[in-house]
């Protein structure tokens, strides 16, 4: 049987699915390589990658992420967070869980913030309109 483990990750309304089994370090993002980002893009999902390289040692891993739903960048940051978590079940090394938090913890703990709900006669969130009694 194949050892393999699904984790997900969540920013804003995007939702990352990670699976993650015995392989030789391939990491996708809805089945592109995640080479093929944008600069800033690729070095984020590369984070997680690097630390879990400098603990453990080689990618010994393939990785498939899915993911649906927000903006670009909220996927690539759910994303993120999704591999992270896998990485850590992956592993079960203490070590990596602890560098993880102290490089960013945002890699394994979700950001919960939301967008606030426009207000009732508004079309804005929060600032009301000024009015002038003249």
């Amino acid at each position: 049987m194949e050892n393999k483990i699904v984790t997900s990750g969540k920013r804003k309304t995007a939702i990352a699915k990670a699976m993650i089994k015995e392989g030789n370090g391939k990491v996708t993002i809805n089945k592109k390589n995640y080479q093929n980002l944008q600069l800033f893009d690729k070095l984020e999902i590369e984070e997680p990658l690097r630390i879990y390289e400098r603990v453990i040692g080689k990618r010994n891993f393939d990785a498939s992420i899915i993911v649906r739903g927000g903006g670009e960048k909220s996927q690539v940051e759910a994303s993120r967070l999704a591999l992270s978590k896998a990485l850590v079940k992956f592993a079960n090394s203490e070590e990596l869980t602890k560098s993880l938090l102290d490089y960013d913890r945002n890699l394994l703990v979700a950001d919960v913030r939301r967008k606030e709900a426009y207000k009732p006669g508004d079309s804005r969130a929060r600032s009301k309109r000024q009015s002038s009694k003249r």
